[in-house]
């Protein structure tokens, strides 16, 4: 198990029953890299990886 884990199963746990759009979303990780903007090279990695994740289907 990763360190991550533990925040991932958080979330699942607090907030699985919530559904979220990606605006909504993306207006979180904003706020997430203007309070942390060490963050901003990993949160671009991941956004880019979502934005692109069914590249792989084509």
């Amino acid at each position: 198990m990763y360190f991550t884990d533990r925040g991932i199963e958080e979330l699942v746990q607090r907030r699985g029953e919530e559904s979220v759009t990606l605006e909504w979303l993306g207006e979180q990780l904003r706020t997430f890299v203007d309070q942390n903007p060490e963050f901003e090279t990993p949160i671009e990695r991941f956004a880019t990886w979502l934005a692109r994740d069914d590249e792989d289907d084509e």
